[in-house]
């Protein structure tokens, strides 16, 4: 998907209508006031000695700052938004609201806005939930303010 069709996977979303129960959408997961775009899936890492793991999460990563520069144009700089704090809460027993919950434990941090004009946070991450799995770039659209 290239960032065009992107940025505008993460605009439709701002419109779009939340379920009413969890599940999977067109474009990833979703539940009562979220939608998670799944906006790029990499290769899985079963067979690499660390290489094109390395190089992928980089590529990933500038992926998600390109992208970012397109959502900072329209909603200003992004907060930097840390998941660790959230994923101990979670790990001692804490009930996070979805999807931050969810996303605590394979994204170490997002960039974060309130996207105006729509009353909802939008945010980009790369996930990974494990060395030997694929990353992701994923689009997080939610009116679930942030823990």
């Amino acid at each position: 998907m290239t960032s065009a069709r992107q940025l505008a996977t993460i605009l439709r979303l701002c419109s779009e209508d939340f379920p009413l129960e969890h599940g999977r959408s067109g474009v990833g997961d979703a539940g009562p006031g979220y939608h998670i775009a799944e906006l790029a899936t990499s290769e899985e890492f079963w067979e690499d000695d660390g290489t094109a793991r390395e190089e992928t999460e980089e590529q990933y990563e500038a992926d998600r700052d390109g992208l970012s520069e397109l959502l900072s144009n329209r909603w200003g700089r992004p907060q930097i938004f840390s998941l660790a704090s959230t994923f101990e809460r979670s790990a001692d027993g804490e009930d996070i609201p979805e999807p931050w919950g969810t996303l605590s434990s394979h994204v170490p941090d997002l960039h974060l806005w309130r996207a105006d004009g729509h009353d909802r946070w939008v945010a980009l991450g790369v996930s990974q939930w494990d060395k030997e799995l694929p990353f992701q770039l994923l689009a997080v659209v939610t009116e679930i303010d942030p823990p």
